[in-house]
């Protein structure tokens, strides 16, 4: 992976200053809402945040900026984490509803470990490795891409199956990392919900084999030709969450 700008890493009681204030009370710091998370992240043990990555706040690189959270790599003692910090303008009140589903998600062994949880942050396994996109841009064998998509299907079934929808694999391409050891690891559980209907599998299906720029390259890899039988086993799968129908999309996928 490579980073725009030089890590910078920051012990705790120096983030109460400019620009590191601003990032972790992103965008719009208050005297009262940066002690009140200063003391957040004590309570959770962090000793240090380090700047590093590919996006930007404040003009200080970061891993990763959305409409809820900011997501900075974090030391809690000498362990290496990532942590997810609220935005104040963010349109939910705490992180508790996204640690929720990522337990339960761990409880299937899905997603990033769950290392801990306050109001304003969510504290995560560190996944070092690359988007999957980016992952597939490189020069990838057939047997490796087989085996690594695979494994993303298996853990969308176990998704299903425990009736947790991660609600944002139709496009993923933020929301599945290939780690150093070319395990994918699904990320990012903030709009999933167990009071929506499943459809995890069909949506990294239609995400890797039916339509767009990563489709059009496993497509290439795999020699994909039949995109209407990929529509097909998957509407039989939709309406009848089996094993069978499972491994019959497994089949026709060619993984």
């Amino acid at each position: 992976m490579i980073f725009m700008k030089k890590a910078l890493r920051i012990s705790i009681e120096k983030l109460s200053k400019e620009p590191y204030a601003s990032v972790i009370c992103y965008p719009k710091p208050t005297e009262t809402e940066l002690g009140k998370r200063l003391k957040e992240l004590q309570k959770l043990g962090i000793k240090a945040i380090e700047f590093r990555g590919e996006k930007e706040a404040f003009n200080l690189p970061i891993l990763g900026k959305g409409c809820v959270g900011i997501v900075v790599i974090a030391y809690r003692n000498n362990e290496k984490v990532a942590l997810k910090m609220r935005r104040v303008d963010a349109d939910r009140s705490g992180m508790q509803h996204e640690a929720k589903m990522l337990r339960k998600a761990n409880s299937i062994d899905v997603g990033p470990k769950l290392l801990g949880v306050s109001s304003d942050f969510l504290l995560m396994e560190f996944i070092s490795g690359s988007l999957l996109p980016d992952w597939l841009k490189k020069r990838r064998g057939k047997s490796l891409m087989k085996n690594v998509l695979r494994e993303v299907l298996e853990q969308c079934w176990l998704l299903d199956k425990a009736g947790l929808d991660h609600g944002e694999l139709s496009q993923a391409s933020k929301h599945v990392i290939i780690d150093e050891n070319n395990t994918p690891i699904i990320v990012d559980f903030e709009t999933a919900s167990v009071n929506r209907k499943p459809s995890n599998v069909t949506s990294i299906c239609q995400f890797l084999f039916i339509s767009g720029l990563v489709a059009k390259k496993t497509a290439k890899t795999l020699i994909i030709k039949d995109v209407n039988a990929i529509i097909e086993v998957l509407r039989r799968y939709k309406n009848d969450k089996t094993r069978e129908n499972f491994e019959s999309i497994l089949k026709v996928c060619g993984i």
